[in-house]
């Protein structure tokens, strides 16, 4: 069985013969650990990939988003990096007076996909294959007017919040649309919603604004026969159902901000947990026997005929044993499902 169809008997708790794989390699690991992340590539290669983002017309940035010391995106947000091989952060705003709100235009050029190429890549492997492109309202609010200001907007809503909402909302349905148009496997979501121990804003600002984008966002999803994936970090237990309910296959979260075990009281069986595994404290600082026990907790509690993908993050500070030693028990798990 090829990796598309172990990771789509996953999504659906149909007893996939193992357990599917992915880990997230960052620019940083790559460049600090070249040798290891290629060994960890070839042991265990990925059952999920990232379609390539092509597009028929030239979608304008500047820099490099992982090295520059200021990288400009798609929409013309500023991001300040500070650390070399991972994203940096925007200070200042693109729309920093609701005036400057007139002249705001979401890139068309991002909607522009060269579908031929996209197509020839979904055909030309069997692993499941994401969109190679990000959905994400939240977060783009947050880079429009940087965090700080987007949740002040959030508390006073002012009506050029509603507006501006609206037109990235506007533009990310008919980018989900385009890429439901071609042959990838599922539509790719994310906003980061958590802090340590709660979420950023309060769930009920999520279900009124933000959630309504992502129902709509996986109607279309599902009109075009596409899975839906989600990545949100932080402690998000409590929207966990609000995302279930919208519709999203698979979510990647920061497990072990929550209670593993009451997440797979309340939620196994009803959602695809992918990944992973603590990368703030056991990747960096973890022994063998605590990657082993961590690996093993998220699979007692998470899994039910399927649903769990074996994921983790090889970024800053992760020890490449121990991302190694993730993967090597989590194939130790699957000799046990043969």
């Amino acid at each position: 069985m090829n990796s598309r169809k172990i990771v789509e008997k996953t999504l659906t708790f149909d007893s996939p013969e193992r357990i599917p794989r992915q880990v997230r390699i960052l620019p940083w690991a790559e460049e600090t650990w070249p040798d290891e992340v290629s060994k960890l590539r070839n042991t265990y290669p990925d059952d999920i990939v990232l379609a390539p983002a092509i597009y028929k017309k030239h979608v304008k940035t500047s820099g490099d988003r992982y090295y520059s010391e200021e990288y400009v995106d798609e929409w013309g947000c500023k991001f300040i990096n500070v650390h070399k091989g991972v994203i940096g952060i925007v200070q200042e705003p693109l729309i920093a007076r609701w005036e400057d709100l007139k002249n705001f235009r979401p890139p068309e050029s991002t909607l522009n996909l060269d579908k031929d190429e996209i197509n020839a890549f979904c055909r030309s492997t069997d692993k499941f294959v994401l969109a190679g492109t990000l959905i994400r309202p939240f977060e783009r609010l947050n880079f429009i007017r940087t965090m700080e200001q987007s949740l002040i907007d959030l508390s006073l809503k002012p009506p050029e919040l509603l507006y501006l909402l609206h037109s990235i909302h506007d533009h990310y349905c008919k980018e989900v649309e385009a890429w439901a148009r071609t042959e990838v496997d599922a539509i790719y979501l994310m906003d980061d919603w958590g802090m340590e121990k709660a979420m950023l804003v309060s769930p009920d600002i999520f279900r009124k604004y933000f959630k309504p984008m992502y129902m709509e966002y996986a109607e279309i999803a599902r009109f075009y026969r596409k899975y839906v994936f989600m990545h949100s970090d932080g402690c998000i237990k409590d929207i966990i159902p609000d995302l279930i309910e919208v519709g999203i296959s698979a979510l990647n979260s920061q497990l072990f901000c929550m209670d593993i075990k009451e997440l797979g009281d309340l939620f196994r069986g009803k959602i695809t947990f992918w990944g992973e595994i603590d990368r703030q404290n056991l990747l960096p600082n973890g022994t063998t026997e605590d990657i082993r026990q961590a690996v093993h907790e998220v699979y007692e509690n998470l899994y039910d005929r399927g649903g769990l993908i074996a994921q983790c993050e090889f970024g800053p500070g992760a020890k490449p044993e121990n991302v190694m030693t993730v993967f090597e028990t989590w194939e130790a798990i699957n000799q046990t499902l043969k």
